[in-house]
């Protein structure tokens, strides 16, 4: 029975393995969007998964500061047995007479404890822990903003830099075709007596240029690959397209991008929330100069026996309650200071707060400018590849008839190249530019 047993458990097992794997190729057999992209890297980002987690932290925290403003309530069960002393005295319920025990602070050799306690404690020290729970958590949630969109636009410079690493290469091996096509042509000028074996080679050696330029683009295409791959998938190596850049988006204009900026950044609200912080340290420091009074209230059996009455018919069960107040009388300025170094951190979290809202007007100013000519640029950068591929053509025609020069057509096919490469820079310039303004407003 065994071995099927196991042979069964081995057919499950390859099963679901099977299943899965089927399960992540269908995930990942298209291409990836940014939005996909960047909620992969949301998922397996370390420093993202430590923000995520300290905001949990906190908001379980704010939740306990607050349950400590509410009356807590045990029940306690103990037997406690002291070794008798040898004598016997009657006891106050009743006169029975009973076994007295050798120490003096313990009530009886045999002692039963049964009570449920409620207890309570007021004072300014659990006000300001639940201000202080409450800053901190709206600090934590502030900053797992800024580390969400610091790994967006993490993720949007790879992704884009990896779609422009592509085109790239694409553009390396047009050119290797070109160098190609001219080394066939000036090859049979040469045979037909037309060329000079100069102009051969000096083809060949564009060849071979352009062979190590398609070397170094396929290099450069797969380290983008890898380094983006490491923010998406447990297996950079793991292969994956990108969906295909299309037309650029309309930029946004200036006014509703500087409203949404400055509604919602958590630059600022993190500053924010740390002069809250600080506040309520403050608080804090203040209220252990303040008396706490503590409340509790009792009920149950403290009694020779585990019983509603005793033996002469006393009643063991019962309650009491008390009232403490505690008041603070010296130690030694310690609070004061307190006091005074929370307040420190005050004015320095003053200072970060101002210093943020000046940095938000600069990265505005900034990121906007540079989306804009970024954008007003991409109609230029792609003019400037219609014209070279019009001249490197006007310029073969010229070469075939007899009327340019080798060196003319080089020159042309080295302009489309800058020229393709350029516009490849000035897509992912403009991308990235205008995702870092997103990024500013939330939008992304």
């Amino acid at each position: 029975m065994r071995p099927f047993r196991r042979i069964f458990y081995i057919a499950l097992l390859w099963t679901v393995q099977l299943v899965f794997a089927q399960t992540q190729g269908a995930a990942r057999s298209g291409p990836i969007s940014l939005d996909e992209a960047i909620r992969l890297a949301e998922a397996n980002e370390p420093t993202f998964a430590a923000a995520l987690a300290e905001g949990h932290a906190t908001a379980l925290e704010r939740k306990d500061a607050r349950a400590a403003l509410l009356p807590s309530a045990s029940y306690h069960n103990q037997y406690l047995f002291t070794q008798s002393n040898g004598t016997q005295a009657a006891t106050t319920q009743g006169g029975v007479n009973q076994s007295l025990p050798v120490f003096i602070a313990n009530n009886a050799v045999h002692e039963y404890y049964s009570q449920g306690s409620a207890n309570e404690t007021i004072g300014l020290a659990q006000v300001g822990a639940v201000r202080l729970a409450d800053a901190n958590a709206a600090r934590a949630e502030a900053e797992l903003e800024v580390a969400r969109r610091g790994l967006v636009q993490t993720v949007v410079g790879l992704y884009y830099g990896s779609g422009a690493a592509d085109e790239k290469l694409a553009v390396a091996q047009r050119a290797l075709d070109e160098a190609t096509r001219f080394l066939d042509l000036t090859t049979k000028r040469e045979n037909a007596r037309e060329a000079a074996h100069a102009e051969v080679v000096k083809a060949r050696l564009g060849t071979e240029q352009r062979e190590r330029e398609l070397e170094d683009a396929k290099l450069a295409a797969a380290k983008a690959r890898l380094e983006l791959g490491v923010l998406l998938f447990s297996d950079p190596s793991m292969s994956y397209s990108l969906v295909p850049l299309g037309s650029p988006p309309v930029l946004p204009d200036r006014p509703s991008v500087e409203a949404a900026a400055k509604a919602n950044n958590p630059e600022i609200r993190s500053a924010l929330a740390g002069i809250q912080v600080s506040r309520a340290e403050a608080l804090n420091a203040r209220a252990a100069l303040l008396p706490d009074l503590a409340l509790n209230f009792t009920y149950g059996i403290d009694a020779p026996e585990f019983a509603k009455h005793g033996p002469d018919g006393a009643r063991n069960l019962g309650y009491s309650a008390g009232a403490t107040l505690d008041i603070p009388v010296w130690d030694w300025l310690t609070s004061e200071r307190k006091v005074k170094e929370a307040n420190l951190r005050t004015q320095a979290a003053k200072a970060t707060l101002t210093n943020a809202q000046r940095k938000l007007i600069a990265n505005l100013a900034e990121f906007y400018d540079e989306a804009d000519v970024a954008r007003r640029q991409l109609a230029s950068l792609d003019a400037s590849v219609t014209d070279a591929r019009e001249s490197l053509r006007l310029t073969n025609l010229r070469y075939v008839n007899g009327e340019g020069t080798v060196l003319d057509v080089v020159d042309a096919q080295n302009t489309l190249i800058s020229a393709e490469n350029a516009q490849a820079d000035g897509v992912v310039r403009f991308e990235t530019a205008l995702a870092q303004l997103e990024t500013l407003t939330g939008r992304l």
